[in-house]
């Protein structure tokens, strides 16, 4: 079974929710006209990232974030369409850094789940810790995809919560993500080059589907980098985005590679397998 989805690679206006919103809701028209069954849309999509205190006031609810969708795709859509995107969530009186899955059924636009952020950066030029809450939980649900699970940007980075990730069930990981260039010690720009490898390594890993969108655009002198990119259960890339620009990837992913690349390569049922004895061993370094 063959799936089309598409990564919307996005440069959002800082601190301009509804704009944002107007132009998410056409690639979410254009993407369902062609008839892409899930577009994954990168990090704080509706507001763009550095917002520091400004997250205050641009903060929504996903029941916000949905209502303002369905006004503005209201009788334009061809078809049902999922798609995840991130944003500035206020839930129980905290505000998170999150992705919405969502779900356009052909008249409605529901909202499935939210993630929050777990791991926040605050070094070098992140701060998130100061302005955002912690998110505490995993997130898998069902999808057109088979078992997804969400993370966002530096949860990657902790190979600790792909694996978890993995052993709830997870056969695919999408991943918005907003990273700033930097490292120019060569002629490729290095936290680039991370994502590279670490989509990769979590796809052969765990034998899933890893779809990464990187938000783009320059906010405070600071420039987001792109190359979104989908990669198989092998850890193939099976398409990748443009550096520093706006662009929509496409990709058919085939499921039947989950199970084919998991039997190559069982290191999940393997770790499935020794997986109480390695609580008992994290319980002893605790």
């Amino acid at each position: 079974m063959a799936v089309s989805v598409g990564i919307v690679q996005f440069s959002p206006d800082k601190g301009k929710l509804e704009s944002n919103l107007d132009r998410i809701a056409e690639h979410l028209i254009q993407c369902s006209e062609e008839k892409i069954q899930l577009a994954v849309f990168p990090e704080t999509s509706t507001t763009g990232y550095f917002l520091e205190g400004g997250v205050v006031e641009l903060a929504i609810t996903a029941d916000q974030l949905t209502q303002k969708l369905q006004d503005r795709i209201e009788g334009k859509m061809k078809g049902p369409i999922e798609f995840a995107l991130g944003f500035y969530e206020v839930l129980n009186g905290n505000i998170y850094n999150s992705a919405a899955f969502c779900r356009f059924n052909g008249s409605r636009i529901q909202c499935l789940k939210t993630y929050q952020k777990f791991f926040l950066p605050t070094y070098g030029v992140f701060d998130e810790d100061r302005f955002v809450s912690k998110g505490t939980e995993l997130c898998v649900l069902d999808t057109s995809i088979g078992k997804t699970s969400l993370m966002i940007c530096e949860d990657v980075w902790h190979s600790v919560f792909p694996t978890l990730n993995a052993v709830a069930g997870a056969t695919a990981m999408i991943i918005p993500s907003a990273s700033p260039a930097r490292g120019f010690r060569s002629e490729h720009i290095e936290n680039h080059e991370r994502y590279q490898r670490l989509v990769r390594a979590i796809s052969e890993e765990h034998g899933v589907f890893t779809l990464l969108a990187q938000l783009v655009g320059h906010e405070g002198g600071k420039g987001f980098v792109g190359g979104s990119m989908i990669c198989d259960p092998l850890g193939r890339v099976l398409v990748e985005a443009p550096v520093g620009v706006e662009a929509i990837i496409t990709a058919d992913l085939d499921l039947e590679m989950v199970p084919i690349a998991r039997a190559q390569t069982p290191l999940i049922s393997d770790l499935q397998g020794s997986w109480h004895n390695l609580l008992k061993i994290a319980n002893r370094i605790d």
